[in-house]
């Protein structure tokens, strides 16, 4: 009976934590919405595919590459990482300087 209880156990985790495609492309489309949404770039655009994170951190990332709109940038070409907060489906934007080799 024991080994009945964790073979079923067994089989019925193993598809807990898998998600479909499609709720992948949906995460992707409202991290990428959000992040665009929060950019301070007037032609905002993603610069690269979101880096996940692991679930206990709650975060995916999104690098972001646009030009800037103040008057003074003079449509200086610039970067920003995105976090997206999977749980609350909100962005925060910091201005991102790629480091030099």
């Amino acid at each position: 009976m024991k080994t009945l209880t964790f073979t079923l156990l067994a089989l019925f985790s193993l598809g807990a934590h898998a998600s479909s495609d499609q709720a992948w492309a949906n995460h992707e489309q409202a991290l990428t919405r959000a992040c665009l949404a929060a950019s301070q770039f007037k032609d905002a655009r993603p610069a690269s595919k979101p880096a996940e994170f692991d679930d206990r951190v709650g975060y995916s990332a999104l690098l972001i590459s646009g030009h800037y709109p103040q008057k003074h940038m003079k449509n200086q070409k610039g970067s920003e990482l995105c976090l997206f907060d999977k749980q609350r489906k909100t962005a925060f934007i910091t201005e991102w300087t790629p480091a030099k080799p």
